[in-house]
This record gives C-alpha cells, structure tokens and sequence, in this order.
C-alpha cells in the first residue's frame, strides 16, 4: 500500500504517461444533461457536464457538487491543482460508474443513483474520481492497483472496495419473446423497442419469416 508520502514523491517526479487510449471499468457495476462550464479563478477549476437537455434531477446536482467537493479535497491533499472532469449521467447496465481516463470524464448510472443515492456520495464518486487522479498522477496502473487503493485511503478516508452490492433488478437487461415459422426466440428489449417504433423488422436466419412479437 503506498503512503501518503510516496503520493507527493510522486508528484515531484512527475508521474504522468502517455497511453493508448484505455478506459477504466469500476466500482460495481454506473441523463445526460448540458450546462454552460463552470469556471473557478483557474482553468484547472472548469467543471463541464455533457448530454441531452433533459434537466439535471436534484440528486443528480448532489453528484456534481461532490465531484467538485472531493477535487477540492484532493488538491489540499496532494498540494497541485487538477483539471475537472466532464460528468455525464449516461451510464447504462449494472455498472455504477466508470470513468475514462484520457477523456477525463466521468459516467454515472441514473438508474442505481436514484435507489441507492447515499453510497453514491459516499463511496461510487469518490472511487470513479480516484481513478481519474491516478491515471493523472502515476499514468497507467492496475485499475484497482495499490496506487488507487492509497488514494481512496489517504485522500478520501473511503474503503477501497473494488464492487458494489446494490440490487441491480431495475437495470438487468430485458428480452422479449417473438416468434417465426421455426419457433420462439427472443429479442432484446432495445430491438423489441424500434419494431414498436417502427424502425427495424427482423428476420429468422434459417425460415427466412419475419419475426411477430408472441
């Protein structure tokens, strides 16, 4: 585990790498909206958000305001300044979070963050932010690698944890029962969704018949 003190040796030594693009999956498995930059006195304060035009919901604004929160922190922490990230709420599936690391952007569930909003806060931002700030200050590393577990500790006090245990009923993915000359089979709910929209007929690889919803 790395103490504090091998965190500012590093930044001395200037950590940072160029990679090939990598994205970094985590914590567990998690709108979109966008808003004018919000700057501070220096450009390493802007904090973009990106997306639809759906309002943002209030929890949604609680993210954003922790992200800000926890950057603050980790710039007293680490005694440097970083660069806000683009927070977007576009994350779909049983993920909580993922941040990309080159785009310096953040992506968080909609769907589990409104079940389960306080370990959002506590735990899923300050995990998604850490790996941001590794990937700034050590370049590439084992996405939950002793570096991100010191930053987790030292920085934000916050366990380490590697997964989350939220139900994830609401976000597990859906299929739909349709059938052909051959028999059922089923559809995902996405391509259920555009033969409903009228965007998209399928057809039966072996019979050749068009697919009609059971």
């Amino acid at each position: 585990m790395l103490k504090p003190a091998d965190l500012f040796n590093a930044l001395r030594r200037g950590g940072s790498k160029a990679l090939a693009p990598q994205v970094s999956p985590t914590f567990a498995a998690l709108g979109q909206h966008q808003l004018d930059s919000k700057t501070d006195n220096a450009a390493a304060h802007s904090h973009s958000f990106s997306g639809s035009s759906r309002p943002l919901s209030s929890l949604q604004i609680q993210i954003l305001e922790r992200v800000e929160t926890c950057y603050q922190e980790a710039e007293i922490a680490l005694k440097r300044t970083f660069l806000r990230p683009v927070t977007q709420f576009s994350l779909r599936g049983k993920s909580a979070g993922t941040a990309h690391l080159q785009q310096n952007r953040l992506r968080f569930n909609a769907v589990l963050l409104s079940e389960n909003s306080e370990a959002f806060l506590a735990e899923v931002v300050p995990h998604e932010i850490c790996h941001l700030l590794c990937f700034q200050l050590f370049g590439k590393t084992k996405p939950h690698g002793k570096e991100w577990q010191s930053l987790m500790l030292t920085v934000f006090k916050v366990k380490p944890n590697t997964t989350h245990s939220f139900n994830t009923t609401s976000v597990a993915s859906k299929d739909v029962e349709y059938r052909c000359d051959c028999g059922p089979m089923r559809l995902s709910i996405r391509r259920h969704n555009k033969v409903l929209r009228g965007e998209s007929r399928y057809i039966c690889k072996r019979c050749k018949a068009h697919l009609i919803a059971a």
